[in-house]
């Protein structure tokens, strides 16, 4: 039987390598920047095109590289980084692998000039498919250009796999962002298509902060600073106001070292205590630094995640510093005595507790016990319910509780004020049934029919409503724009503007009238006459917002920003409405195509059969 066990080709082991080291653009773009931040680059300019898929050069006036060097950094598990095994525990450089060079030469066509400041020529070196095409001197600018041409040229299934531009763009734009947030004192450029979308002058942390997220975020920042014999904790977190309902603004750094970790993302959520909503997310950008040999990178080939010997330890000072950082500038919860709870305007009425005392007399040991029991779990549901009705309410009374408890006055009373129904407490019969529509918790629609009623969830129902009316509109521009009366201008985030500006025709279909104004600021001339005036702006940054979080989905710019619109116009839970403008509601629902579920598949209502209900009371 002959020997079946041979040795890969060369180039078919750099194209397995590359399948773990280049995922996509964004990968490419991140092994660039890194490399020539470790050449110790002082200015670094990545210049893209079609997203990555055409072209990707990194300029850097860095230390360069020989003519054997040049050679060399495209050999798999070539580096200048480390030595010996020892080295994997004392790195402070950001590649160290020596794989990233040999894998994107192996599935692209890559340019490298590159020339020392001591040496009179360069080298040049065109490599396509791991084979050198050219490999010759050149008279240039110190530094290192290294140019990626047609990623995945070679693989075709690889290419193929590749996302739109406009998601492939918006990782590169992570992957630069996170590298020119760790290194502030670094001048960082970036054009897409020979548009600059960023320029960052070297500064401080702060000011690298504001020129990538917006100058709107400046007096959001609070300060974190602690130095332990563990780690260095530094950085800044947002303020309790400032926060998002997606992830994407929240950035850890090890050593400069981007990385993700839920585990440590749950400490900085918990120092916020009760200061945000369950479904929040703080702004925060993190460094800790941290003695090499206490932390493990060699985990991933990406490098970002690493292993800490004492994760809890680092968790515990996490959460304490950001508590301390919040508390030491009088950041704490504020009572808000003017907002009305969500589903009747007034508290439930909390049953008594001298009548639930006054039960007790007489009785056993065993029956107090019970009236306690019952006691708390009252106590509980009057307080989910006043809290916006977050906890769900019993379909059967507690343990232990009579018909007597539920026929108390107080609780015909919420039933009465909410629906428009009377009982009579002698006869237990209802006296008149309202068939008006009506709200429970500020949140869901009752509708009587004729099998029994109708629960219908008043946002999902409007972001059915408007998601199909905005579509419509996309496809036939017949939606009218209220001119403003004083123009307004946004002024965006370089990423956010670079977006904006591809889908501006798609936004003023939609009965928006903005227009460039110059550099990262758009001027608003009118807006959807669907819309009150006064929110603008703040639709416009929570439609992006929303276009990036679907970005993934591949719905395509009509579809996608429909359902932005819709997410954010549509009614929001605990908002109360007229006897008409419910009846508007379900008549408008069911007017669409598809009145079933909301855009992003949520139920718009359910039925409830008369027979259901007759089976939940017989039992």
């Amino acid at each position: 039987m002959t020997d079946v066990i041979q040795l890969l080709p060369e180039s078919v082991a750099n194209q397995i390598a590359a399948g773990e080291v280049v995922q996509r653009p964004a990968s490419v773009v991140k092994e660039l920047l890194e490399n020539a931040i470790d050449a110790g680059a002082t200015q670094l300019r990545l210049m893209v095109r079609d997203a990555g898929k055409t072209l990707i050069q990194v300029v850097d006036n860095g230390c360069g590289m020989s003519e054997t060097d040049a050679r060399m950094s495209f050999e798999r598990h070539a580096t200048s980084k480390i030595r010996d095994a020892r080295d994997l525990f004392a790195i402070r450089t950001m590649g160290f692998r020596g794989e990233a060079l040999a894998s994107i030469a192996a599935v692209a066509q890559v340019e490298l000039r590159t020339r020392r400041a001591s040496e009179e020529l360069g080298t040049r070196i065109l490599i396509e498919d791991s084979t050198v095409k050219a490999h010759e001197p050149f008279s240039g600018p110190a530094g290192t250009s290294l140019a990626v041409r047609n990623l995945f040229y070679n693989v075709p299934a690889r290419r193929n796999f590749l996302k739109s531009d406009s998601v492939e763009m918006r990782h590169i734009l992570d992957e630069f962002q996170r590298v020119a947030m760790a290194h502030p004192d670094l001048f960082f450029s970036l054009h897409h298509n020979d548009q600059e979308i960023f320029h960052l002058p070297p500064g401080n942390l702060r000011q690298r902060i504001v020129k990538i997220f917006g100058e709107s975020l400046n007096k959001k920042l609070v300060p974190v600073l602690e130095e332990t014999d563990v780690l260095r904790i530094s950085g800044f977190v947002g303020k309790p106001d400032y926060f998002k309902k997606a992830r994407g603004e929240q950035l850890f750094f090890v050593n400069k070292r981007f990385i993700k970790s839920n585990y440590l993302h749950h400490a900085v959520v918990g120092a916020y205590d009760d200061l945000l909503p369950s479904d929040a997310y703080p702004f925060y950008v993190l460094f800790l630094d941290i003695d090499p040999a206490r932390i493990d990178i060699n985990v991933h080939p990406t490098k970002q995640e690493i292993k800490f010997d004492d994760e809890k330890l680092v968790y515990h000072y996490l959460k304490v510093t950001v508590r301390h950082a919040l508390g030491s500038h009088n950041i704490t919860p504020t009572l808000d005595f003017e907002q009305e709870p969500a589903f009747t305007g007034r508290p439930v009425p909390m049953p008594s507790l001298r009548q639930e005392s006054s039960r007790t007399v007489g009785s056993s040991g065993n029956d107090e016990n019970r009236h306690a029991e019952n006691l708390r779990r009252w106590q509980q549901l009057y307080e989910g319910m006043n809290a916006g009705g977050q906890e769900e309410e019993s379909t059967t009374p507690p343990s232990g509780e009579t018909e007597e408890h539920f026929a108390q006055p107080n609780s015909f009373e919420v039933m009465s004020g909410a629906g428009g129904n009377f009982i009579d407490d002698e006869s237990g019969s209802f006296s008149r049934v309202q068939k008006e529509p009506y709200q429970i918790h500020g949140h869901y629609i009752v509708n009587q029919i004729k099998s029994g009623f109708l629960l219908i969830d008043q946002q999902a129902a409007s972001e059915r409503i408007l998601y199909e009316r905005y579509l419509q509109a996309l496809q036939q521009q017949a939606v009218s724009t209220q001119k403003a009366l004083f123009p307004k201008h946004l002024e965006l985030p370089p990423a956010d503007a670079a977006l904006l500006r591809g889908i501006l025709n798609e936004i003023n279909d939609l009965g928006f009238d903005v227009a460039e104004f110059g550099g990262n600021t758009f001027i608003i001339h009118g807006y959807p006459d669907t819309l009150p005036s006064g929110r603008e702006e703040e639709l416009l940054e929570k439609v992006l917002n929303q276009y990036k979080e679907n970005l993934e989905l591949e719905l395509g710019v009509t579809d996608n920003l429909a359902r932005s619109m819709a997410r954010n116009a549509a009614l929001r839970r605990g908002q109360m409405l007229g006897v008409a403008e419910m009846q508007d509601l379900i008549d408008q629902l069911f007017a669409c195509s598809t009145p079933y579920h909301s855009p992003s598949g949520r139920k718009c209502f359910i039925t409830i059969e008369i027979d259901e209900l007759n089976k939940r009371f017989s039992g």
